[in-house]
């Protein structure tokens, strides 16, 4: 995609401005998304050939913008959600089954993406602060063990458990 096409693809997102407030918080934006990921050591941002935005440790994806396919919204049916879409990588299953258990207003899966250790986020119901944490997780995921450590230790973020290589 090139010139007019891509910026009028990226003007037809939901708006990229300041945080709204929902259930008296604020919620994250694409401007959220890419100011946090930036700030990771060694982010890229890149637009796919569909003109969607995706963030990447090294070359490996953390985060990417996900609108629902088809087959997403006959599997979800009337639950199916309307608006921004993140999609994150977890450290494991558990832990997406975590968020899942935790907070069905903002994190959902579709039949796509089981067995798969990434989650969907309705971009407009996650706060700001879950947003960063969230993040930082899908990034320690992918980013090589060194570097990650590197950010551990220079960001006085705790450090995990140690995950499992895939």
């Amino acid at each position: 995609m090139q010139g007019t096409e891509q910026l009028a693809s990226l003007a037809s997102r939901p708006p990229v401005g300041p945080a709204r407030l929902v259930y008296g918080r604020d919620v994250a934006t694409w401007d959220a998304v890419r100011r946090i990921a930036r700030a990771l050591p060694e982010t890229t941002e890149q637009t796919s050939g569909e003109g969607l935005l995706q963030w990447r440790v090294r070359g490996k994806g953390f985060a990417w913008e996900r609108p629902l396919r088809r087959a997403d919204i006959t599997a979800l049916g009337a639950a199916a959600p309307e608006g921004p879409i993140l999609a994150a990588y977890v450290p494991d299953l558990g832990v997406k089954e975590a968020l899942l258990a935790g907070d069905a207003n903002v994190y959902f899966t579709t039949p796509h993406f089981d067995g798969y250790a990434a989650i969907l986020v309705r971009l407009d119901r996650i706060s700001v602060a879950e947003l960063q944490e969230l993040l930082v997780e899908a990034w320690l995921s992918r980013a090589p063990k060194r570097l990650a450590k590197q950010y551990l230790a220079a960001s006085g973020w705790a450090t995990p458990e140690p995950r499992p290589r895939r």
